[in-house]
C-alpha cells in the first residue's frame, strides 16, 4: 500500500527540506508532472549532477501527490551517526557497493508493496554534468516488481552543491532548478534490460538538453555548466579519468586501513 504523510521523520524531512529552499529562495520549474503516479509502485531513475537532487525530486513528488520517495543510499552513509538514524527512520534502502543483492530485494518488494523508489542508474554525480552511462539495476527490478520507470532529469540543482567544486552561500540563492520528468517506461523480464536501459539514458539525455534550452540564467564560463555548452566543466572523458583515479586511491586507503 502507498503511505501518504504516515512517516514522522520523513514529515520533519520534507518541512526542513521545504524550509531550506524557501530560504534559499529556489525557482522550481516542472514540466511533465502528470507523469509520477498518484498510486502504486515506481521507480523514479533520476539524474545525478549534484549531491541535493535527492532532496529536489522528493520536493516536487510531495507538492506534486503527497508521495514519500524511498531512495536507495550507499551503505556507508547509513553507517554515519544521526545520518543513519534518519535514513532508517525514513525507510531509505542500503546498497552494499560490493554485495548488492540485498538491496536489489529489498526494493523489488518496496516496489511490489506500492513504494515509489528514487534511484540514480548512473551511479553517482556526474562530475562533466553530461548523462553518463547508466547501470541496468533500474530497468530490471522495475520489471520483476512490474511497475514503470518514470525518467526525472534534474537541472540546476548542482550549483546548490556537487562534487568537487562549489558556490558561496550568496551565488546558491534564487538558483532556477529545473526538472523535466518523461512519460513512463514499462519494462517486462522478457526485455532486453541492456537495450532498455540505453532507451532511458537516450531519454534523460534528451529530456536535460530541453531543461539547458530553457535554463534561464546563461552558464558561458561558468563552472557548472558542460564543457560541450561553453562551460568549464571536465568533459566526460576527463572525468572519468578523475573518477578513476578517486576510486583507486580510496580502495589503497582502505586497503591500508585493514593491513
Amino acid at each position: 500500500m502507498t503511505r501518504r504523510g504516515a512517516d514522522p521523520i520523513y514529515g520533519v524531512a520534507i518541512g526542513a527540506g521545504r524550509t531550506l529552499f524557501g530560504l534559499l529562495g529556489v525557482k522550481p520549474t516542472v514540466t511533465g508532472a502528470e507523469h509520477l503516479p498518484e498510486t502504486g509502485g515506481a521507480v523514479l531513475a533520476i539524474t545525478h549532477f549534484g549531491y541535493l537532487d535527492f532532496a529536489l525530486t522528493e520536493w516536487v513528488v510531495w507538492m506534486r501527490n503527497r508521495r514519500h520517495v524511498r531512495f536507495l543510499a550507499t551503505k556507508g552513509a547509513f553507517d554515519k551517526p544521526g545520518v543513519g538514524f534518519l535514513l532508517r527512520g525514513m525507510r531509505h534502502i542500503p546498497v552494499d557497493m560490493k554485495a548488492g543483492a540485498d538491496a536489489y530485494r529489498l526494493a523489488v518488494r518496496a516496489l511490489r508493496d506500492g513504494e515509489m523508489l528514487g534511484i540514480f542508474p548512473e551511479g553517482g554525480v556526474s562530475a562533466s554534468f553530461e548523462v553518463r552511462e547508466l547501470k541496468s539495476g533500474a530497468i530490471r527490478m522495475a520489471a520483476e516488481a512490474g511497475v514503470p520507470v518514470i525518467p526525472v532529469a534534474v537541472w540546476g540543482g548542482q550549483r546548490l552543491l556537487t562534487k568537487a567544486v562549489g558556490s558561496t552561500l550568496r551565488q546558491k540563492f534564487g538558483v532556477p532548478v529545473g526538472f523535466a520528468i518523461g512519460a513512463p517506461i514499462l519494462p517486462s523480464e522478457t526485455d532486453d534490460a541492456a537495450a532498455v536501459t540505453r532507451e532511458l539514458q537516450h531519454t534523460l539525455q534528451s529530456l536535460v538538453h530541453s531543461l539547458q534550452e530553457r535554463y534561464p540564467t546563461d552558464g558561458t564560463g561558468a563552472w557548472w555548466q558542460p564543457a560541450r555548452l561553453g562551460g568549464t566543466a571536465p568533459t566526460p572523458e576527463v572525468a572519468a579519468v578523475a573518477e578513476k583515479a578517486r576510486k583507486e586511491r580510496k580502495a589503497r586507503e582502505a586497503a591500508e586501513k585493514r593491513a
